[in-house]
């Protein structure tokens, strides 16, 4: 069977993608592409200024707005002042393994950033998606130890990798119980996981486990990493399809349709973490 790669996107004139993050990494890649595939495309992101230094000469038609997803207010403002309909959300922003630090709210930043913010505009921009939400996890949520009484990191030692690798199981958890909302509903909307494989960005910049930019056969370059998040957007994949590289360990390659963790597919695990998040970030949800 045939790679996919970004040359096989299909037509995507009159389709709009919002897009957080995206003013760098494998973000910046995958707007960059969807916009060259004809999309409409919306950057949700932090520094307006950068990222519409980062778009110009781009082919294609980009709109650049800020939003802070770490702070709920910011999330807030930016789901309030969308109108119109919203095809694909993909939520691509994220930090990795950084510094103990409390939003404006006095949530976790990293957790916040990760998981908080994308479940609350996930939630708020829901009644206008019209096909896929699209959110980016990480190989290193089979790692992770989630404690439905402490999401917050308030009660336990904060130790950023364990932060990183519970967010993005909840992450993964969120998607299957948003899809099962979805289903049950009768919605067509489809929601997706994607995941980069190793790919070399800034993400790893605060991380011990930075140094395997450094090492050529475990890490492939942005553009590869985006190929997931493109593959999930655009293709016909089913609901709570988790999308990554297709070479060992899913470390590298093309985009194939994979399994998570085993923790990722607890349908009664998910449930309480939704419950558990609406509560902690104030969503009627």
């Amino acid at each position: 069977m045939a790679k996919w790669t970004a040359d096989q996107l299909p037509n995507m004139a009159g389709v709009t993608v919002v897009i957080t993050g995206g003013g760098g990494g494998i973000g910046l890649v995958t707007a960059r592409e969807l916009a060259r595939a004809g999309a409409h495309v919306v950057l949700a992101v932090r520094d307006v200024d950068k990222t519409r230094r980062a778009v110009d000469g781009m082919r294609g038609e980009f709109d650049v707005r800020r939003l802070d997803v770490a702070d709920l207010d910011s999330v807030h403002a930016f789901a309030g002042s969308y109108t119109g309909d919203i095809d694909v959300l993909i939520n691509n922003a994220g930090v990795m393994d950084i510094p103990a630090a409390r939003t404006a709210q006095g949530l976790d930043v990293q957790t916040a950033t990760n998981y908080f913010g994308p479940f609350v505009l996930t939630n708020l921009l829901l009644p206008r998606l019209t096909d896929r939400v699209v959110t980016v996890s990480s190989q290193l949520h089979r790692f992770a130890k989630l404690d439905l009484d402490d999401l917050d990191w308030r009660s336990r030692k904060y130790n950023g990798l364990a932060v990183y690798e519970s967010s993005k199981l909840a992450v993964v958890l969120f998607s299957l119980e948003l899809q099962r909302r979805l289903t049950d509903s009768g919605s067509r909307v489809r929601s997706v996981v994607a995941h980069p494989g190793i790919a070399r960005t800034g993400l790893v910049t605060h991380s011990p486990l930075g140094f395997v930019n450094r090492l050529p056969f475990l890490v492939q370059d942005a553009e590869r990493g985006a190929l997931p998040l493109m593959y999930a957007a655009t293709q016909d994949v089913p609901g709570n399809a988790y999308v990554g590289p297709d070479g060992l360990f899913s470390f590298t390659g093309h985009p194939l349709i994979r399994k998570p963790g085993r923790a990722g597919l607890d349908l009664a695990v998910a449930g309480k973490l939704w419950q558990a998040t609406a509560a902690l970030t104030g969503t009627d949800a």
